[in-house]
């Protein structure tokens, strides 16, 4: 199934929210953040079953891939989990996709991989990797691209059912 970026976005959210309350030490999810998490969580979802978890292209800028649609609604703001209890949407979109087991597999992989890191440091690894060199500003990366390139990164561990 495809879903939209804001539905994963959402599952962000309230994954992040969760760690606030628990870590004092966690930092809140940031628009930035979010851009680079699903580049990662569509780039597995490419390599792993052939399809995109969500329909929306993502460009390539400066500051690495953006989801036009999610820039937008983000637009102006830095944090983005706010106050989790009363978004209903967020929480029913998280639950949503849990009951999803291939898309709840894709994205908590990722999230466990990548979640802890920063944007910054997400944007280094991205902009770092082969497939980013030939990419050029503005230009929409291919979900052809991003399978051929990840299949061999993102691969499914039988043994814990983790996307590594």
């Amino acid at each position: 199934m495809t879903y939209s970026a804001l539905k994963i976005v959402n599952w962000l959210r309230v994954r992040n929210n969760a760690e606030l309350r628990l870590d004092l030490n966690a930092e809140e999810l940031t628009q930035m953040k979010a851009m680079k998490l699903l580049y990662y969580i569509q780039a597995a979802s490419l390599a792993v079953t052939g399809r995109r978890l969500f329909a929306s292209d993502i460009v390539a800028s400066k500051y690495g891939p953006v989801v036009t649609e999610v820039k937008k609604h983000y637009q102006n703001k830095r944090g983005i989990v706010g106050d989790i209890t009363i978004d209903q949407r967020a929480v029913q979109d998280y639950k949503e996709l849990q009951s999803d087991q291939m898309a709840a597999d894709i994205i908590g992989s990722v999230y466990d991989l990548y979640g802890h890191r920063s944007a910054y440091d997400l944007l280094e690894s991205i902009q770092s990797e082969a497939l980013w060199e030939n990419i050029d500003l503005g230009q929409v990366i291919s979900a052809e691209d991003m399978r051929s390139y990840y299949s061999e990164i993102f691969v499914l561990d039988e043994k814990t059912k983790q996307y590594i």
